[in-house]
């Protein structure tokens, strides 16, 4: 499986009177990982809810593999694009493996439902994800990371091109951030996928990816190696923090990528 190319020029979004995003242009070459950054209210999600669709930008494009979105049936993006939300709420029983077949449902033909390939699909998402003790248990019922790491599992399973992620750590223990960081990983260089994950923890991100973007006000300010993008001045600028607490940053993300 080969990951997707994602460009987007000039993309402007409003909620009523307040703009989100102020012209924001940002290319990931298929099968590349970059890490999406910012204060609260940057814009981040925002940017994410465009990308996938789900969102109607006032303006500007977006390409996916030089073709913009629109031209797409709903269709073929929901098998070529998988989202991970930052929270997933259930409202009625549903084990967690029937959870992450959910994201085979693009892939099912219409009549004859599941095939052997999606049963297969889905097993080798529980297994890479780690979650094969979960199975049989209701999704309402998890804690809120047990609940995000299915919902990752269900985007796995889905087999997408490109993968579109919203704060995926934010409920998981240490060493649950740190493996789906690795599995992130894995993913964009053994399966080719593409990945744009919005994250919060700087350190996290400039350990376990080579490019960050940084968003601030609704536009990129900065994107490249985290080393390049996270100076002292610029963390104070966007984030808000003291010179000393930014310095400290700058410190953290200096040294360099791994997983």
């Amino acid at each position: 499986m080969s990951g997707a190319d994602l460009e987007l020029r000039d993309v402007r979004l409003a909620y009523g009177r307040r703009d989100v995003l102020r012209g924001v242009d940002l290319h990931l070459a298929a099968g590349e990982r970059v890490a999406l950054l910012g204060e609260n209210g940057a814009g981040k999600t925002s940017l994410l809810r465009c990308i996938s669709g789900l969102a109607r930008r006032h303006a500007g494009v977006v390409l996916l593999d030089g073709q913009p979105l629109e031209e797409y049936g709903r269709a073929h993006l929901a098998r070529r694009i998988g989202v991970v939300p930052g929270q997933t709420s259930v409202a009625f029983p549903l084990p967690v493996e029937q959870l992450v077949a959910l994201g085979r449902i693009p892939h099912e033909h219409p009549l004859r439902g599941p095939r052997q390939a999606d049963r297969e699909a889905v097993a080798t998402a529980i297994e890479r994800v780690g979650i094969g003790h979960l199975v049989g248990r209701d999704v309402r019922e998890l804690s809120l990371g047990e609940r995000q790491l299915a919902v990752l599992a269900m985007s796995i399973a889905q087999q997408a091109q490109l993968l579109l992620l919203d704060e995926p750590t934010v409920h998981l223990d240490l060493r649950h951030q740190v493996e789906v960081m690795e599995l992130l990983g894995r993913l964009a260089v053994e399966d080719g996928v593409t990945v744009l994950a919005v994250l919060h923890d700087v350190a996290l991100a400039a350990h376990y990816f080579d490019r960050v973007a940084l968003l601030h006000d609704g536009r990129l300010v900065a994107d490249g190696p985290p080393d390049e993008v996270l100076t002292t001045a610029r963390v104070r600028q966007v984030y808000g923090v003291s010179a000393e607490f930014a310095e400290l940053v700058r410190r953290r993300v200096g040294g360099g990528t791994g997983g």
